[in-house]
């Protein structure tokens, strides 16, 4: 699953992005308001979480946008300012959740795993597919055509990763950030060493072909014969 970040204080916003890359999510970091709103109006999110001190935009003019523009995805604040109009205003506003700062990263994990799960009231994508390709985000499950494919955690959020980009030549540098929460060392393998992983599970016998190197740029999944 998808989760924007929007935190402008350095430390707190490179914990979170880390810690939820751990946990297995995608994740995109926006450290004022201006990118988190262009963010959020643009991409696809199972789960915004939001400051509200922001430099620019505040968190509150932020969700105010969103929900007058119909998008209704979840929405926790994450805030030093902890009064209970403060509350009041933030879940009046449409927020699903409200924690202050500072914080436990088990409660923070803990919460965020409990607004994806509200199915009945939060309508978000579950499963990605491409050709025969299955990708099952609530069980976790991958599968081409009827066979199950074991994948580890990472490669499963490799996979996810292309799969939500779909058509797009990713470079390494940002499948280094947003899977291993790492800048891109020239000298490291790691990223061609998982991608030759996964496209060895998810392409060896099947047709067609779904992983693609496009040469001195990166990486694209999409159902083409050109590699």
């Amino acid at each position: 699953m998808k989760i924007l970040i929007v935190e402008d204080e350095t430390k707190i916003g490179d914990y979170l992005k880390q810690g939820l890359s751990e946990a297995g999510f995608v994740t995109d970091l926006a450290r004022n308001g201006l990118d988190g709103h262009h963010f959020a109006m643009t991409e696809p999110y199972d789960l915004i979480i939001l400051d509200v001190m922001l430099p620019d935009v505040d968190g509150w003019r932020i969700l105010q946008s969103l929900r007058e523009a119909g998008k209704m995805v979840p929405v926790l604040f994450l805030t030093a300012r902890d009064s209970v109009e403060d509350r009041v205003k933030g879940l009046e506003l449409g927020a699903d959740d409200y924690l202050v700062k500072p914080f436990a990263f088990a409660e923070l994990l803990a919460r965020v795993r409990t607004l994806l799960r509200r199915g009945a009231t939060v309508v978000t994508e579950t499963t990605l597919r491409i050709a025969d390709l299955e990708l099952d985000l609530m069980r976790r499950r991958v599968t081409r055509g009827s066979q199950r494919i074991t994948l580890t955690a990472k490669e499963f959020s490799l996979l996810e990763l292309l799969m939500r980009r779909q058509g797009e030549v990713l470079p390494r540098s940002l499948i280094a950030s947003q899977v291993w929460d790492m800048n891109f060392d020239s000298d490291t393998n790691v990223i061609d060493v998982a991608i030759r992983r996964v496209r060895a599970k998810i392409d060896d016998g099947f047709e067609p072909r779904l992983i693609h190197t496009v040469r001195g740029m990166g990486y694209m999944l999409d159902v083409s014969d050109d590699d």
